[in-house]
């Protein structure tokens, strides 16, 4: 019962249990094939304002942080999250994403969401 996160452009694995996408634009350059995921949770992605203005830009990651939280907790995403917390809770969990940066993602504000959650 964990939640792990991993790029859309690393190979998947059997351990990875289900893998779900977690961005609301699909990775350039990966096809559906080689994504191998289960689903594609768009929705539950940073709204297209609050990603254009955070432009992955270190020094607004705070900022990005606090900003996705309160749209996680509220629909339609917050049902979403219940979902993936649901998953998670029965079973290895993988959210794949896009950015570079991983430590600084909406896949790993996701996923400091779920795991007090277990």
């Amino acid at each position: 019962m964990t939640i792990a996160m991993k790029r859309a452009y690393e190979a998947s694995s059997p351990k990875d249990g289900y893998r779900v996408l977690v961005d609301g634009l699909w990775p350039r350059g990966v096809t559906k094939a080689q994504l191998e995921i289960d689903a594609w949770l768009r929705e539950i992605a940073p709204s297209a304002s609050l990603r254009k203005w955070y432009g992955h830009k270190p020094e607004r990651w705070q900022e990005f942080r606090k900003k996705y939280r309160q749209e996680l907790s509220k629909p339609p995403r917050k049902a979403l999250l219940d979902e993936l917390i649901d998953r998670a809770r029965k079973g290895q969990v993988t959210l794949v994403f896009g950015a570079r940066d991983a430590e600084r993602s909406n896949a790993a504000v996701i996923a400091e969401m779920i795991r007090p959650a277990l």
